[in-house]
């Protein structure tokens, strides 16, 4: 029987893709105590990145938070990966992303809000997490956007 969050993902339409496996020398998570560290994830969709480029340029807002979104849901299958069940996650406490943009870009904190908007439909008040975003020149296999995230289980 799926569980809360299962249901919740199921409701809004999203399955989760199977978790990317780590593109260098990292671990995809990281676990210490009742934290869970997920690594940067990449907008991927079938082991590919599939949003590439520069916010500002080549990249709408829009085109940017789907982006952002595609990453989360990343995010959420390595958590998945380290906690077996996402009904563990008692807290989304950080969520961290990089935007890859040309340097008049200032809009990325409307890019990030596609991971961020996210995280409150799929965990309610407990995805009301802390966040930094930063631009950035590039990012890895050119990806347009990377979100990082940590979470309190029990």
């Amino acid at each position: 029987m799926p569980g809360r969050i299962e249901t919740r993902l199921a409701e809004l339409g999203i399955s989760l893709p199977d978790p990317m496996a780590p593109v260098a020398t990292y671990a995809p998570f990281v676990q210490s105590g009742n934290l869970v560290v997920v690594s940067g994830q990449l907008p991927a969709s079938g082991g590919q990145v599939s949003v590439t480029g520069k916010l500002g340029r080549w990249l709408s807002v829009e085109q940017g938070q789907r982006a952002a979104r595609l990453c989360f849901l990343n995010v959420l299958a390595q958590l998945k990966s380290a906690c077996g069940e996402l009904d563990r996650v008692r807290r989304v406490v950080r969520l961290g992303g990089y935007i890859a943009c040309e340097p008049e870009f200032t809009e990325h904190a409307k890019v990030m809000n596609g991971a961020s908007d996210l995280a409150v439909a799929v965990f309610g008040d407990a995805g009301r997490h802390a966040r930094t975003t930063i631009g950035a020149p590039s990012l890895p296999l050119d990806a347009a956007v990377e979100v990082e995230g940590m979470f309190e289980i029990f």
